[in-house]
């Protein structure tokens, strides 16, 4: 690798690289082996090789399971259901991983049943000598997974993550990317693939960061912020310089943006740092893929739009990135807190008392005991009282109604009312606008001024 950023040589090393089929799958009878082998060399002219390669991992399972049940056995033509594929599925029950002998997964078992179906359909579609007479393996086979939420971290998570990885970094590079991917949802492959000219400045719509094909095949545009920014530029002032290096999917020659000692940073090397983050947090076990699901849900959050989302995640279906939306439903929570107002509402007038046994309106239950002023709720000044509001119910078109009537009058008894009406409006505008309640807050700077008028009419007939 040195000799080839010298100048030496032409092409770098190639280390490693995947395990020939034949090898992988050599627990596998011969005949059973070939005809695996056979699909699996088909599967490459149409998939991603890291496709076929999990594929492989996944058949081999089952031949080996059919080679120690059935040794005879020469061809999946020969499959029977009750002799294999059913003894097959209720081995997974109890299967466990070749890595940490623990018991594997739903997921697990669900990925190694789907590979077994669609190994079986696809060879009877194309007409295989080798494809079963008749259907062994059916839908309701496969195991149903749970259809869980995404695992976002907590807000204080997620800070104390990200501080530990600016602070606190074993690989700042490492670190780096890490931060790079919660910043702009990127999945754990894609910093890895990103090129030095990755940003794009565009007039008027700021930078935006080209995310390259990755596991869907697409490439998407994410916009970038300032903080987002230093970090790329502190990427690319600590990267190693080094020549051009064959991309892995079109096999060009690239300038990767995140190189390290002569080479690409390794997703090894970005998860050892994000091990070590987790424990500087102090933090349980946290994924790489948590760090694009707490982005997601940071965006549903603030309320994007299932188009944005998908846009920025560069999900191809709606279903894909509607698990978000699963989150935080807006409409849920509407159709609650509407609900929810209007079984106070029915609350009988009686039914709580203070401290020296006097009466209290339903709606002021809820407080706490502290200042109607403070709740986080839709709150007006009424000339006897005050009124509060679910934030679901929007700005009510009737608080203040007679101030605002052109038959209402006022005499100089009331200017104290009125002013201290006039305070409280004052306030109550700035809470609603802290709050992002634009309506409630444009209805308080109406009244605020209708106020000033009436204070001022009176005043001057009052000389």
């Amino acid at each position: 690798m040195v000799l080839f950023h010298l100048g030496v040589l032409d092409f770098p090393p190639r280390t490693g690289g995947p395990i020939p089929y034949e090898e992988r799958l050599a627990e596998v009878t011969a005949s059973l082996r070939a005809e695996l082998v056979g699909y699996l060399e088909r599967k490459r002219a149409t998939c991603d090789r890291k496709t076929v390669s999990a594929m492989a991992t996944r058949l081999k399972h089952f031949g080996v399971f059919l080679t120690e049940t059935d040794p005879a056995l020469t061809s999946v033509r020969d499959l029977d259901r009750r002799r294999h594929v059913e003894p097959f599925l209720a081995s997974l029950v109890d299967a466990v991983s070749d890595k940490d002998g623990a018991p594997i997964s739903i997921g697990d078992r669900n990925r190694r049943v789907v590979a077994v179906a669609t190994f079986l359909r696809d060879i009877t579609e194309w007409g295989w000598d080798a494809a079963p007479p008749r259907k062994v393996l059916f839908r309701d086979d496969i195991p149903k997974l749970p259809q869980v939420l995404p695992r976002y971290l907590p807000i204080d998570a997620d800070r104390r993550l990200t501080a530990a990885l600016t602070e606190h970094p074993e690989n700042e590079l490492a670190a780096l990317a890490r931060r790079l991917q919660r910043a702009c949802g990127l999945r754990i492959g894609e910093p890895l693939d990103l090129e030095l000219d990755c940003v794009h400045e565009f007039d008027g719509n700021g930078a935006w960061l080209k995310v390259p094909l990755g596991k869907l095949a697409t490439e998407r545009m994410v916009p970038l912020d300032p903080e987002t920014l230093d970090v790329i530029d502190r990427v690319t002032l600590i990267r190693s310089h080094v020549r051009p290096l064959p991309h892995p999917r079109y096999r060009r020659p690239a300038q990767f943006l995140l190189t390290y000692l002569g080479r690409r940073l390794s997703q090894q090397g970005v998860r050892r740092e994000l091990d070590h983050a987790t424990q500087v947090a102090g933090l349980a076990h946290v994924t790489s893929h948590q760090l694009r699901h707490t982005y997601a849900t940071a965006l549903v959050n603030a309320g994007v739009s299932l188009q944005a989302l998908m846009a920025l995640l560069g999900h191809q279906s709606a279903e894909m990135s509607l698990r978000y939306g699963r989150l935080f439903d807006a409409t849920v929570r509407t159709e609650y807190e509407r609900a929810l107002d209007l079984a106070k509402q029915n609350t009988p007038t009686a039914a709580a008392g203070d401290a020296a046994g006097r009466t209290q309106l339903p709606l002021t239950v809820i407080t706490g005991g502290r200042d109607w002023k403070d709740t986080p709720l839709l709150k007006s000044r009424m000339a006897g009282g005050f009124c509060l509001r679910a934030p679901a119910q929007g700005a009510c078109s009737y608080a203040n109604i007679c101030e605002h009537c052109p038959s209402y009058r006022s005499e100089p008894s009331s200017l104290p009312i009125l002013a201290a009406q006039r305070v409280d409006a004052d306030a109550l505008a700035r809470d609603a606008e802290q709050r992002g309640w634009i309506d409630e807050a444009e209805r308080h700077h109406k009244l605020i001024a209708r106020l000033d008028a009436l204070i001022a009419d009176t005043e001057t007939q009052t000389g």
